[in-house]
């Protein structure tokens, strides 16, 4: 079936697909003057985490269990971001007197704080994560981030199930 992309294809789809995500998060940062929270910097990490994974597997090439590895890793980085962009997505929704206080930045949090603590706060979300800054299409940044993810995870899953 020549339609259907190799295992390879879809890993170098996963990672531009990465790319792009993070070049637009860069746009809208350096140039739209959008500065990330918290929470937008994990969605990053778990975009970079979820590109660099399927990259290395696409350049790699691996048979048999090494590709099940390769989509597991990848459907885990994917998942993270589900819930990181799904916590996001949750806040924004909040009634305005249940939004969590604004706190300091994370620059503070990691610099203050041993990375467990700095992981936690952040996932309990403050004012600066529930802004909406950005909508298109009646979703914000977070809502799109959150579409993308779960494309991804759709796809990592695929790689991790399909038989050639």
């Amino acid at each position: 079936m020549p339609w259907i992309p190799t295992f390879r294809q879809t890993n170098l789809l996963i990672a531009a697909l990465a790319a792009v995500a993070i070049a637009a998060a860069l746009y809208l940062q350096h140039v739209e003057g959008l500065e990330p929270c918290p929470l937008c910097i994990f969605q990053r990490i778990a975009v970079m985490a979820t590109g660099a994974v399927a990259l290395v597997a696409a350049l790699h090439g691996p048979a048999g269990w090494g590709r099940r590895v390769y989509a597991a890793l990848t459907s885990l980085a994917a998942l993270a971001g589900v819930v990181v962009a799904g916590r996001h997505v949750w806040l924004q929704h909040l009634p305005p007197e249940q939004v969590p206080a604004c706190g300091p930045g994370l620059e503070y949090w990691l610099a203050a704080f041993p990375l467990q603590e700095v992981v936690r706060q952040v996932f309990q979300g403050s004012g600066e994560c529930a802004k909406v800054d950005w909508v298109l299409f009646g979703l914000t940044l977070p809502g799109w981030t959150l579409v993308m993810f779960t494309g991804l995870l759709a796809l990592t899953l695929w790689q991790l199930v399909r038989r050639r």
